[in-house]
């Protein structure tokens, strides 16, 4: 328990986050990825190089201190952290390596105004916050191990089968080396795989949706999207290695599954959006739905630059034929000479999903939304929602892929 006079300490450091809270992550970093090396292993070099852990680290420990008094508020966050974490194999005896750095950064990065005192009360706050993660990865690490079919940590898959979804996008099958069964799990979490990278000379994990419904207890499915060099940002080394690299009958690590992104179990109708890739997670919810609830009303809306880039065409219309009341539109947002010739009703060339949109495809006042994909792509999908009348606490969103898809 920190004291009122700790917490007055953290406090008083906020203005200094706001404005510095990059430079001291990536100072952070930096230290400790020097000083122990082997947790290079762990942690996702491209968005190391990229500066994206340090955003997300700095904006995180911004929100912990604006918040010190009240931590409980922070919890779905939390949870979100934890599960990301419970992926690629980080533990409780992480925290202190963690802690160490992050106190000596703060006081390498803040220079005289690090006092003893405040040390001491970053110490404190850090320590309280890390049970709280440590407790809540615990939690995730035993549901995951005591799970029928279930495991925790890394597990050997065999690929039983490739399938090329569109020319940047392939759909691994893949089934436990041990011969046992998966869990049930729960539409739109993902699972990590990691790989040795030969340009990093590193092993990496890399997260990837499950793109099935869980009905087959035998196997999951990932489909995985080539990253192409594209300005300064270079290509994605995990997907091209993935897609060059990774045969039939090659055996590769698996996380258990997790995620709060996930379809809620229900009868209400649900509206599911997904551009580019980040349409994995939405078809697995789609085909759930098919399956187990058929009766239930859904609008499905996807988004990609051409026709050829819309994943799991013909699965879509599999699952939208088993359902009693289905809306299915897709947006082509650049759309090529030869998508001019599509004359279908349910497909726009040439446009974004607008509020017009979203209104004339009327979504009940209890739909539960899911949106999945770039960050523009969900703003606006947001906004829409709203404007249409779908409160926010029932628009459900994970940001997916690197940059624009759409």
């Amino acid at each position: 328990m920190l004291t009122p006079r700790q917490i007055e300490q953290v406090k008083a450091t906020v203005p200094v986050l706001r404005e510095h809270g990059v430079l001291l992550t990536t100072h952070f970093y930096r230290r400790m990825l020097e000083g122990n090396p082997e947790l290079r292993n762990i942690f996702n070099q491209a968005h190391q190089a990229r500066g994206r852990q340090q955003k997300a680290l700095a904006e995180a420990v911004l929100a912990y201190a604006e918040n010190i008094e009240n931590p409980a508020v922070l919890l779905p966050a939390v949870k979100f952290i934890a599960s990301k974490h419970a992926t690629v194999g980080i533990r409780a005896e992480h925290y202190p390596i963690v802690g160490r750095h992050l106190l000596a950064s703060i006081r390498e990065v803040l220079g005289e105004a690090a006092s003893d005192e405040l040390l001491e009360a970053w110490g404190a706050a850090y320590g309280q916050l890390a049970d709280l993660m440590i407790e809540v990865e615990s939690g995730i690490y035993e549901a995951q191990a005591n799970a029928d079919g279930g495991w925790s940590g890394w597990r050997p898959f065999i690929v039983s089968r490739r399938v090329e979804e569109t020319p940047d996008v392939v759909s691994l099958y893949l089934t436990p080396a041990d011969g046992g069964k998966v869990p049930v799990w729960k539409p739109g979490q993902f699972v990590s795989v990691r790989a040795y990278l030969p340009e990093l000379k590193l092993v990496q994990p890399r997260q990837y949706s499950l793109s099935a419904a869980p009905e087959d207890r035998s196997q999951l499915r990932i489909s995985v999207k080539r990253i192409a060099a594209a300005g300064d940002a270079p290509a994605g080394l995990m997907s091209n290695h993935l897609h060059k690299c990774l045969k039939a009958g090659d055996t590769i690590d698996v996380s258990a599954p997790a995620g709060e992104f996930h379809l809620a179990e229900g009868t209400n109708p649900v509206f599911l959006a997904g551009a580019g890739i980040g349409v994995t997670p939405i078809f697995a919810m789609l085909e759930s739905i098919a399956r187990n609830t058929p009766e239930r009303q859904v609008t499905f809306v996807q988004v990609a630059r051409t026709a050829s880039e819309l994943v799991f065409v013909n699965e879509v219309r599999e699952a939208a034929g088993k359902l009693k009341n289905a809306k299915l539109l897709a947006f082509v947002t650049q759309p090529a000479e030869a998508d001019t010739t599509i004359k279908c009703p349910c497909v726009k060339l040439g446009a974004r999903p607008s509020v017009e949109d979203i209104r004339a495809l009327a979504p009940e006042a209890d739909v539960d939304a899911y949106l999945c994909g770039p960050g523009d792509f969900m703003s606006g999908m947001r906004a829409a929602l709203e404007a249409a009348g779908v409160p926010a606490r029932q628009i459900h969103a994970e940001v997916f892929g690197t940059g624009s898809e759409a």
